[in-house]
């Protein structure tokens, strides 16, 4: 009998896809858009998740732009303890969509918050890249700050691939409507409930953002190439009076909703399924580590080999390189470090 399943491929049948078997043949990914070639300049932005995006590329040789590169005397360990070389800008975390829309926004000069810098022990912070240090004084600050808007700038006019990886859809938002990385008085200043308000976007309100922020790209760079992923880290903490599992759902599908329909109405757009992979049930949760929050180097090189494979045409991820050759537990169990404002919430 004829019907519109009896010859699909087989990757459209959950018994015949490759991946239940043999996790490490999961591939979710039927097509894409566009490929991408080692010349492109390829600029990343965006959570935790994203930060492996950047070194993976880097690493297998493809054209990572850093826009803002590190003082010529640093070295790689200070560099990253400092905010460089994790994304193309030293933004931090942006872990939402309003996020980007405004730091675009701001780098173009059409926003300006109003939010004072943060005052820690250590010195002030920018209250929209706390991650990045402290600086000595406000002037030194705002001179960074200019700078690194300029930089940001550059990232837009110079990058011919944008890969952006959505986290989070809790925020908070300072009384003129700018959205923080993570609530004020987690890492500095002062939360103060009469100026500091909640929210919990919405799927429109996210692919509201997210198309204000392509504008913005498009006005400066008209052919530029965009991937949106969403990052499979579970939210360390939630807002919200339920449990945090409930909060990370409604994060990650919202999000994930967000995502589809604006690559769905957008040929210059794709979605890669980084989120798909590493919490497929295929895995079997071999992906993330003991406290079922962080993602091992394994689910990262997984993730990695298959947008390689079909934006890249390679075969095979380079690993990092290592004084000795782990074992296979040990391999499997290595957490992908990344550097993220939202391990501030689970201090205690």
């Amino acid at each position: 009998m004829t019907h519109p399943y009896a010859d699909i491929a087989d990757y459209r049948h959950w018994r015949r896809a490759p991946g239940a078997a043999v996790p490490a043949q999961l591939d979710p990914v039927a097509r894409t858009k566009f490929s991408i070639s080692r010349e492109e300049p390829v600029a990343t932005a965006g959570s935790c998740f994203a930060q492996h995006v950047m070194r993976h590329l880097d690493r297998n040789g493809f054209n990572t732009l850093i826009a803002e590169a590190p003082p010529t005397f640093f070295g790689n360990k200070l560099a990253t303890q400092f905010g460089y070389g994790i994304f193309s800008t030293r933004s931090g975390n942006v872990y939402t969509a309003r996020q980007l829309v405004q730091l675009f926004q701001r780098a173009e000069g059409s926003f300006v918050p109003e939010a004072e810098p943060w005052d820690t022990p250590e010195g002030l912070l920018d209250p929209f890249r706390p991650s990045v240090g402290a600086f000595s004084s406000l002037a030194e600050l705002e001179a960074e700050r200019a700078y690194h808007l300029d930089r940001v700038g550059e990232m837009l006019r110079g990058l011919s691939v944008f890969v952006f990886t959505l986290g989070l859809t809790e925020a908070w938002l300072d009384r003129d409507g700018a959205a923080f990385p993570i609530a004020p008085g987690t890492a500095g200043g002062t939360f103060d409930p009469a100026r500091h308000s909640f929210v919990n976007f919405s799927v429109d309100e996210v692919v509201a953002d997210l198309r204000a922020a392509l504008e913005l790209l498009r006005a400066v760079n008209p052919n530029a190439k965009i991937i949106l992923t969403v990052s499979p880290v579970p939210l360390m903490a939630t807002a919200l009076d339920r449990h945090v599992l409930v909060s990370t759902v409604y994060s990650k599908s919202v999000l994930r909703v967000a995502a589809e329909t604006v690559a769905g109405a957008d040929s210059a757009v794709d979605y890669f399924p980084s989120y798909e992979i590493i919490t497929a049930p295929h895995v079997r949760g071999r992906y993330f580590g003991p406290d079922a929050r962080a993602v091992t180097e394994d689910g990262v090189r997984h993730v990695m080999r298959v947008f390689l494979k079909h934006y890249g045409g390679a075969d095979q991820v380079t690993p990092a390189k290592r004084s000795a050759p782990p074992s296979q537990s040990q391999e499997n169990a290595a957490i992908a470090e990344a550097i993220c404002d939202e391990e501030l919430l689970g201090a205690r």
